[in-house]
């Protein structure tokens, strides 16, 4: 391992030492959800249900970096990749490979989840389709 890939190591695990200590996991603060809306008619609801079970694929992005061939050929066990993310900046969450939210990890129940930190409005959501 060259002194860059060890420096970027310790970088890592310092990092991880420091947040494993700083990040308690808590309950987030919600708000009490209200029924505002109108009621829809019974042709909206058939319209709706057809659509309600159509599986959508959802990811979350840590960063992207690009890298040659070479490089990537190069990648095993221990080797650091550094993305263009800064540590603490939120998390993109994909649906279908477009961006509808940002959010920040949060452990619960020792599995790895998500907290929504900002919700991409409708119409920022269909300016990016076209």
């Amino acid at each position: 391992m060259s002194q860059n890939d060890q420096q970027i190591a310790d970088d890592w695990a310092a990092a991880l030492a420091e947040q494993a200590i700083d990040d308690i996991a808590q309950p987030a603060p919600l708000e009490e959800l209200t029924d505002d809306s109108k009621p829809i008619s019974d042709d909206e609801r058939r319209k709706l249900d057809s659509i309600m079970d159509i599986p959508v694929t959802i990811s979350m992005e840590v960063g992207r970096t690009q890298i040659s061939i070479r490089n990537l050929l190069q990648l095993n066990q221990g080797s650091v990749v550094e993305l263009d993310r800064v540590a603490g900046e939120s998390l993109d969450v994909m649906v279908n490979g477009t961006l509808i939210a940002h959010g920040e990890v949060v452990v619960v129940n020792d599995k790895f989840g998500i907290r929504l930190t900002d919700v991409i409005s409708q119409t920022e959501r269909i300016k990016k389709l076209r």
